[in-house]
């Protein structure tokens, strides 16, 4: 599962690579926030058809922290808030973030597949998903330092998000991989997990392909 995304996961795509070297222009950073917003969004929407698959409390009540994580538990916590204010410090409007209308098709595409995969799969492939987590507070780590020391027309309060994701993506990544190694005792099941995490890749990968078309 680790070497699923070594090889796939989107630290290695072109995209990410120049906005971490500071080749980012304001148009292509404002670009990929605006529709990497469309996906934070849908996250906890992932979680919650993830959650409605696990059949004890003891999972649901592990799990339903992840919403909490994002959606907050009161107005004006939570990753989706912290997403909305990195928007702002970068100079887009949160009116523009919530109505969703500039975001690329293929995005749309993109994250609409992985909330399906949520949606449609077995308890053991939503997890298997979220498990580009493992991965996550290494690329947060880099990307704050990157934004500080490329992109100072951002004020450092906008990067909220990617200092609390640091700490969380590295719990969440341990407990899922708990999950899918407990649960993938066999061969088959074992090969779906992978499946499901390649999956989970390329919808990353995809959402970046569309938006260095787009904005460069």
């Amino acid at each position: 599962m680790r070497a699923v995304p070594e090889r796939r996961y989107h630290h290695l795509h072109s995209f990410n690579l120049r906005m971490h070297a500071g080749e980012l222009s304001k148009d292509e950073l404002r670009g990929w926030i605006l529709n990497r917003f469309h996906y934070q969004r849908h996250i906890p929407i992932k979680d919650a058809l993830t959650l409605a698959k696990l059949d004890t409390p003891e999972l649901r009540r592990s799990w339903i922290r992840r919403i909490h994580d994002h959606d907050g538990t009161r107005p004006g916590e939570g990753g989706i808030e912290r997403w909305l204010r990195l928007g702002e410090a970068a100079g887009l409007p949160r009116e523009q973030l919530l109505s969703g209308q500039d975001v690329l098709p293929a995005v749309r595409l993109a994250v609409e597949g992985y909330v399906n995969l949520c949606r449609l799969g077995t308890p053991l492939e939503a997890v298997a998903a979220s498990l580009t987590e493992l991965f996550a507070p290494d690329l947060m780590r880099k990307r704050i330092d990157a934004f500080e020391r490329h992109y100072p027309w951002i004020d450092q309060d906008g990067l909220a998000y990617f200092r609390m994701r640091v700490p969380q993506g590295a719990r969440d990544g341990e407990e899922a991989l708990e999950l899918v190694l407990a649960w993938a005792s066999g061969r088959a099941d074992q090969e779906r997990a992978v499946a499901a995490l390649a999956y989970k890749c390329d919808v990353l990968w995809s959402l970046l392909d569309a938006v260095e078309r787009a904005y460069r």
